[in-house]
């Protein structure tokens, strides 16, 4: 490992926290698509396979920000077990109801129960916030959580996929459950490395979401998520559709490969020039890398187009979490990170559900239209709100910035 990478595990503490959120993260790639697996091994129906998918990611990102809001203000022990408890339960019975064949509605709501399942990666990145704020070390963290990210999206589809159509349809959900559980006990009983909790009344102005900047960045990653969602599901079907529903797991895994290839050699770097440049370039090249997606006619030739689209998405994620650290007061940058992934989450709940159903309707190939649009609007979005995004509470005055530097003094 890089020296970079190897300091960063110098502070007591890093290591153990740092494999907890691995291990409770790998549900993060295995869930969604391993209840499109389950659902399509099962009756056949894409359409039905996104829908449930869209309605987890729509019920994380419902939820998500409360049990995140609650984490700054009570600690992460002490709001984590209950709310995983919760999402295990919800696990459980959507596993049940496929199984046995229940009605579709009671899949739905088994669905939206899972969605308590909590942020690790955002638990896991304001505990590195705690240790390394204000230092080059932060950037090197972020970097670092990114590949994390992506090696779990790597290996997670692979194992999801592949246990629910070499195994029983339900095994890649019924262990990503498992990770989960293990995870979150493991995190929440390293209470050294916990952020300390920040009290009610210390929250004020009401949401983190208030900040102009975080608006910004939610909004833009809604249209990145749906290119998520989309990419997920279409590959599934493209891959089933030429006779190899197995090979999906590879193909989705060298797009994770990319990006973590990109994230590794971006925390080496080091930048001088204004981080929101950055994050709209690498907005810009996510959108442009998913033209070549309507053109493939075969795997081989789509495994390496989407590698070379991963390769932006790292480097967008880390810069992502450096401009949440300058537009959201610190009592609540835990909320403003999950905000971030609610984003995300309702992009891939909107990219999943519309991609299956232009799948049933026009076959996969088609379906690919949904990523690239997708981009387009991200763009959008990312040119509209950019001049926010200039103004980060770091370098303005104002309400947000005050209560955050006040914030600080008490806890000091």
């Amino acid at each position: 490992m890089p020296s970079p990478y190897r300091a960063l595990f110098a502070a007591p503490g890093t290591k153990a926290f740092s494999a907890a959120g691995f291990v409770g993260r790998m549900p993060l790639s295995m869930m969604g698509i391993g209840v499109v697996t389950m659902i399509s091994q099962l009756t056949g129906r894409y359409g039905l396979a996104g829908a449930l998918s869209a309605t987890i990611a729509l019920s994380a990102a419902a939820i998500g920000p409360q049990v995140s809001r609650l984490v700054d203000q009570y600690g992460q022990r002490r709001v984590l077990r209950p709310a995983t408890l919760l999402a295990l339960a919800a696990a459980a019975g959507l596993l049940s109801a496929a199984h046995y064949g229940w009605p579709d509605w009671a899949l739905f709501v088994c669905a939206a129960g899972i969605g308590a399942v909590p942020s690790l990666g955002a638990m896991i990145r304001a505990r590195w916030a705690t240790l390394y704020r204000g230092t080059p070390q932060l950037h090197t963290a972020y970097s670092f959580e990114s590949v994390v990210d992506e090696i779990c999206f790597i290996f997670g589809p692979i194992i999801s996929i592949g246990l629910s159509t070499v195994w029983f349809p339900e095994a890649g959900p019924l262990l990503a459950a498992g990770f989960l559980a293990a995870g979150v006990l493991w995190l929440t009983a390293q209470r050294a490395t916990e952020p300390r909790p920040h009290p009610r009344e210390h929250h004020g102005g009401g949401s983190a979401l208030r900040a102009p900047g975080l608006q910004v960045l939610v909004a833009t990653f809604v249209a990145t998520g749906a290119i998520f969602g989309a990419v997920d599901v279409v590959t599934v079907a493209f891959a089933d559709e030429r006779g190899h529903k197995g090979a999906s797991s590879v193909v989705l895994a060298l797009y994770a490969a990319g990006s973590c290839a990109a994230g590794v050699v971006f925390g080496l770097m080091r930048f001088a020039g204004k981080p929101e440049r950055r994050w709209l370039l690498g907005i810009c090249a996510m959108a442009v890398s998913m033209i070549p997606l309507l053109l493939v006619g075969n795997l081989p030739l789509l495994a390496v187009a989407l590698f070379v689209s991963g390769l932006s998405i790292a480097p967008t994620m880390i810069t992502t979490m450096s401009l949440i650290e300058e537009h959201v007061p610190r009592a609540k940058l835990t909320e403003g990170m999950t905000w971030v992934s609610t984003g995300l989450a309702v992009g891939v709940a909107l990219g999943s559900s519309v991609a299956g159903w232009v799948i049933d309707a026009a076959g996969a190939r088609a379906g690919y239209g949904v990523p690239a649009v997708s981009g387009a609007v991200a763009v959008a979005v990312g040119f509209l709100g950019y001049r926010r995004l200039n103004r980060p509470v770091t370098r303005r005055g104002g309400t947000v910035g005050q209560y955050s530097e006040r914030q600080e003094r008490h806890v000091a």
